[in-house]
């Protein structure tokens, strides 16, 4: 009974969590779904896949239809023995997406217990940190792996300051099962955030420790994270060794060409160029957003209404209601930020910031330090190209930094650590140093309550402008009324004010709410419990208001479960393309780096960020400056490509989707080289460089190239005798097996419609192995003697079944040490019982 009474609370708050969340996104108990444009992408691209894993029984790790063949490791591939992945299942119970939500309020609440808070700060605490409008919004959009990787981030600190309480087996416990949940939610980005703060935390208890002289103490911590680290990361040995291995064809691995597509000089070290790791960063104004939501006009899709200034400047310019509703909806953009696109602005709430900000004055705990130190160390790398010399260096020197984009998401670092430094004030200000409580919150409330009432006085210091202004302002000048585009924009900056206005008055109101309530409480006016009630409801409610501006219960963002489960309907482009039924591949101009195209087609587009770098370079250096000249060989009362384009012919692109007036047209290649065939000669190249260049005149059916440096050790002739009836034919095709028959008089070149990767596939001629090497940048060929023969490709990547058993591995290791642990504190908790009798 005694037990059953400390646990009860935990089940009301655990329970609370779950009826929240289900609250919040309320319509998938109605059986409804919530549409997440990227993941009708993922749909899209893993059609293939997750349909022969249905058919077959087994995973493919292969698929064709994106990107003309890549792996299918970050397509959501499942690994044998990956126990964890079925322990997150368990976790995560709810329907998506209050699944996640309540996983944000489950790991932040634990680590408010072990930094000593209450319940019931905790509670709110947990729910603060949870409808954060960022982790609200990326929900919305479907970044589900980032979401699910931030969910886990608040647990693994915990578990970290756990071991440096000298907790080493609970605390070690906690990492291990954590960090394993953290590593496989799968978004390395975020992990690799995280560790940055794990690193200031282990800083900060390693000088304590030698302050302390307790080298003890510190070896031990040292030794238990160890464990911990090594088995979660075995426990994702399939999937962290799979991508590694595939990371460096990606276009996270290094460029081997050393010329852009224009004919520029390459100059990056990095993975990534400069410019496309840093196209989102936050602007350093702009980060007041943080307190303020649409001090720079909210997210890309803001919209305005009737009561806009907008609206009424087309009103009074003679629009009809409908067409003045109308133009506002489409063209008053409001967000006039230095990103290129925002869904909503990173708020963390006006309450969570003043009660940080009390937290600084009145908290006692050095830790604290800890969490200030990681929000302004994310802050200052989101900014980006905004401060270059700082996230140049980390780019050029700081390991894996230069594989990650998008450098403002590093923000979620802040947004961990911003509402941890709130509760903390709010517990110590009802815990510490009474006589304090009046001075330190009115330095708090001068501060927070101070720089919102600059930014009021101070308005005139932006001139909220923004890049597209220029583009409405040429599109309406060319109206009759040269003076309409400059009025235009004048009525949306005034909009653009009144959000600005507007909101930092709101935020004014939610400080001024908490401070008066706490400053009740101080005069003895309302209970600790009352205040802390207030207080939380109102940074509840707060937040709560702000995230269903973007993600509310309407119908574009819940839609019926079929929607979300068939995101794309065929077009009748699709149907006509489908006719055929042979094997070949389709290119949508329009939309090649998409998902749609893959539902349907064996597409050499596709939508992943980790695409395979040498496809995306053929496009982009070889296709995509092009298309002019593709477009001039259409013929289209035929439908039909009138002249050979050398790279859609080698990548056997049959059919074309094109762009019209009137739609979407399939235009069919009648010159696409089918799905193998034989060359008469073999052109030597000794760099990338020269065979991307030799692709420029190249007849693909007559001749291949091969980068001799790339394979020093293959043997390959430089001309054959193709006699006019040598065919090779696909006879079997699957994800990860593709059959072919031979048939040639002379021994020949056979150079395969089909991506070159060398970490799986693996090819024999009537049983027997023979090496596979690249031809043409992208291709794969092999040898193929004289004579009729089978030729056959597996994908059997060995990496794994090589993870696969170093995870089993793990998870017994793991298993072994939870029983332990249990047995340990449990047998700790007698002896503390004996000798503390009641």
């Amino acid at each position: 009974m005694k037990n059953l009474n400390k646990i009860y609370p935990y089940l009301l708050i655990i329970a609370g969590f779950a009826i929240i969340s289900i609250i919040y996104f309320y319509p998938v108990m109605q059986g409804k779904k919530i549409y997440q444009s990227d993941i009708a992408q993922y749909t899209g691209m893993a059609k293939e896949q997750n349909d022969f894993r249905k058919i077959a029984g087994e995973e493919p790790y292969w698929t064709n239809s994106a990107f003309g063949g890549m792996p299918t490791y970050q397509l959501g591939a499942n690994y044998p023995h990956n126990y964890i992945k079925q322990l997150d299942s368990v976790i995560r119970f709810l329907p998506r997406p209050a699944d996640y939500l309540f996983l944000y309020f489950i790991g932040f609440f634990i680590l408010l217990k072990v930094l000593r808070v209450d319940n019931l700060k905790a509670f709110f605490g947990a729910l603060a940190f949870g409808l954060s409008t960022y982790l609200i919004i990326i929900l919305g959009v479907g970044h589900n792996a980032k979401a699910h990787a931030i969910a886990y981030m608040p647990m693994v600190v915990a578990g970290v300051l756990l071991v440096y309480q000298k907790r080493y087996v609970a605390g070690g416990l906690l990492t291990m099962i954590a960090a394993a949940l953290e590593i496989n939610a799968n978004h390395f980005q975020m992990t690799y955030y995280l560790l940055f703060l794990l690193l200031i935390i282990a800083v900060y208890y390693k000088i304590q420790y030698l302050k302390e002289k307790d080298f003890k103490g510190l070896w031990k911590a040292t030794g238990v994270f160890a464990i911990a680290g090594i088995l979660a990361l075995g426990a994702n040995a399939s999937n962290l060794m799979a991508t590694s291995e595939y990371t460096d064809f990606s276009i996270r691995g290094k460029s081997e060409l050393t010329f852009n597509a224009d004919g520029s000089q390459n100059v990056t070290s990095s993975s990534m160029k400069h410019e496309y790791i840093t196209e989102y960063s936050y602007g350093i104004a702009e980060s007041l957003n943080l307190i303020s939501p649409r001090l720079f006009g909210g997210g890309n899709s803001e919209q305005l209404g009737k009561d806009s200034a907008l609206y009424e400047f087309l009103i009074g310019y003679g629009a009809t209601p409908e067409e003045a509703l109308q133009t506002v909806s489409y063209y008053g953009k409001t967000y006039w930020g230095e990103q290129p696109i925002v869904e909503a602005p990173a708020y963390i709430g006006a309450i969570v910031f003043f009660l940080a900000v009390l937290g600084l004055f009145h908290d006692k705990r050095k830790i604290k330090y800890v969490f200030l130190g990681g929000a302004l160390f994310s802050l200052l790398l989101s900014w980006g190209k905004n401060l270059d010399f700082l996230t140049t260096f980390f780019i050029d020197y700081v390991p894996l930094y230069d594989k990650f984009r998008a450098v403002s998401s590093i923000q979620v670092i802040l947004e961990l650590c911003m509402p941890v430094l709130a509760v903390m004030g709010l517990q110590s200000f009802f815990s510490e140093d009474r006589e304090k409580q009046l001075p330190n919150l009115l330095k708090a409330s001068a501060t927070s309550l101070g720089i919102v009432i600059v930014l009021l006085l101070g308005k005139g210091m932006f001139d909220f402008s923004s890049s597209i202004d220029g583009q409405l302002m040429q599109m309406f000048g060319e109206s009759q009324d040269k003076s309409f585009g400059i009025n235009f924009i004048e009525a949306l900056k005034e909009d653009r004010m009144n959000f600005y206005t507007s909101d930092l008055l709101r935020s004014l109101f939610f400080m001024g709410v908490a401070a008066i309530a706490l400053w009740l409480y101080v005069k003895n006016k309302l209970s600790a419990t009352t205040a802390v009630i207030v207080v939380g409801v109102f940074m509840i409610l707060d937040l709560f208001a702000v995230d269903k501006r973007y993600l509310n219960n309407d119908p574009d963002h819940f839609k019926s479960a079929r929607e979300i489960d068939i995101p794309f309907e065929a077009t009748e482009v699709d149907n006509a393309i489908l006719q055929d039924t042979s094997v070949y591949r389709v290119y949508e101009i329009q939309g090649r780096l998409q998902g749609r195209t893959s539902y349907f087609h064996k597409s050499v587009g596709g939508y992943s960020a980790v695409r395979p770098r040498r496809m995306d370079q053929l496009f982009e250096y070889q296709v995509e400056k092009n298309l002019n000249e593709i477009g001039s060989s259409i013929d289209f009362e035929s439908l039909s490509l009138t002249k050979s384009s050398p790279v859609l012919d080698l990548l056997n692109v049959k059919y074309i989707i094109v762009p019209t007036g009137q739609g979407d047209v399939p235009v069919g290649n009648p010159f696409a080289n089918g799905n193998a065939w034989f060359v008469n000669e073999v052109k030597m190249v000794h760099s990338a460089d020269e065979e991307m260049k030799a692709l420029d005149k190249l007849n693909s059916k007559q001749t291949a190239i091969l980068n001799k440096n790339e394979f020093p050790n293959v043997s390959v002739k430089t001309s054959f005798v193709k006699d006019s009836l040598a065919t090779i034919q696909l006879k079997d095709h699957k994800p990860n097996y593709l059959k072919y028959e031979s048939n040639n008089a002379n021994e020949g070149l056979a150079v395969f419609s089909e991506i070159y990767y060398p970490k799986g596939w693996k090819a024999t001629v009537d049983g027997k192995e023979t090496d596979i090497f690249a031809v043409d940048y992208v291709l794969r060929a092999i040898n193929v003697p004289a004579g009729k023969h089978t030729i056959e490709f597996k994908f059997e990547p060995q990496v794994v079944k090589t993870g696969s058993m170093i995870s089993l591995a793990s998870f017994l290791g793991m298993l072994v040490l939870i029983g332990f642990g249990v047995y340990t504190e449990s047998k700790s908790r007698k002896e503390k019982n004996n000798n503390n009798p009641v």
